[in-house]
């Protein structure tokens, strides 16, 4: 064999491995589905987006300062049990984009609506946890339940979560206020703080939940972190509930230290078409404390 042959040999062989990638790439269906994991919300702002499974969505907002990974646990077996699940990322928070501007539930909900949008979704059971459930009261009202069915309150922090001279439930103005001081200062010892009182007890959660769940606070933008506590603060949601029309499902933990049972029956007595389901052995993180039931009862009332 001469010098000349033995480089084109190779050279054929690397080319026909080449030419049979290639074809495996454009000859199968398409992996993703079509499914996008970002979503363009406005100019230079995109929000993160699981999208799993097929069949009647289930829409899932997350709470302050999680993402829409905190529902990991729910995800899968929602997708086996024939649901199409769509968690939706606020911005600020998680692998959302973060931009400097305004962080309230008008925003939030606004955010909601474009993904639901552009996933051109309907009947969707609509689900949201702590503030993603105060935001998801607030995108039924403002939109007139628009992509939406029905309505699931996870531990809401809603109607109101700060306390009123006419309203003496939830925290008052002034923790609240240390708590944004706090966001400003020592965010670690802030999400330490509020992780000893998550669950109905200290040692409710596993270690291993508990880092994982630390671990998904931590991604948020500590402006947003601060801005959305704002929010938290001076938002009443007292005059849209009854706006709500579509049946409701307030799934709410009996030893809640965040957001008070109490906060659950005014949710109860303000939206007509509601039910309250008690997790008798949950603090605020009935999805994990209680998840088996957290599951069966939320695949039940989508599926009602």
């Amino acid at each position: 064999m001469n010098i000349k042959n033995a480089f084109v040999i190779p050279v054929l062989f690397a080319g026909l491995f080449t030419a049979d990638n290639s074809l495996a790439q454009t000859t199968r269906p398409p992996a993703a589905s079509n499914r996008q994991e970002f979503i363009e919300v406005e100019k230079n702002v995109r929000v993160h987006v699981t999208d799993l499974g097929e069949g009647e969505p289930v829409v899932l907002i997350h709470g302050w300062p999680l993402s829409d990974a905190m529902y990991e646990y729910q995800y899968q077996e929602l997708v086996d049990k024939g649901f199409r699940v769509i968690g939706i990322t606020l911005r600020g928070f998680g692998k959302s984009d973060k931009p400097y501007g305004k962080y309230n539930y008008d925003v939030y909900a606004d955010d909601i609506k474009v993904v639901l949008d552009k996933l051109n979704i309907q009947n969707a059971t609509l689900g949201g946890f702590s503030m993603g459930g105060a935001i998801s009261i607030h995108y039924v009202a403002k939109y007139n339940g628009a992509h939406v069915s029905k309505l699931a309150l996870f531990g809401a922090a809603a109607p109101v979560w700060t306390s009123r001279t006419d309203y003496p439930y939830g925290f008052s103005k002034e923790t609240v206020n240390e708590l944004i001081a706090l966001s400003k200062t020592n965010r670690p010892q802030l999400l330490e703080n509020f992780g000893k009182i998550f669950a109905a007890t200290e040692t409710a959660l596993t270690p291993g939940i508990g880092n994982w769940l630390g671990s998904i606070n931590m991604e948020a933008s500590p402006y947003a972190a601060t801005q959305s506590l704002i929010a938290l603060r001076d938002t009443d949601l007292r005059s849209e509930l009854s706006k709500i029309k579509v049946p409701t499902a307030i799934f709410h933990g009996v030893k809640d230290k965040i957001c008070e049972f109490a906060l659950a029956e005014q949710m109860h007595k303000g939206i007509a078409n509601s039910t309250i389901i008690r997790f008798e052995n949950s603090g605020h993180g009935l999805f994990v404390e209680e998840r088996e039931k957290f599951n069966s009862e939320l695949i039940k009332f989508a599926k009602q």
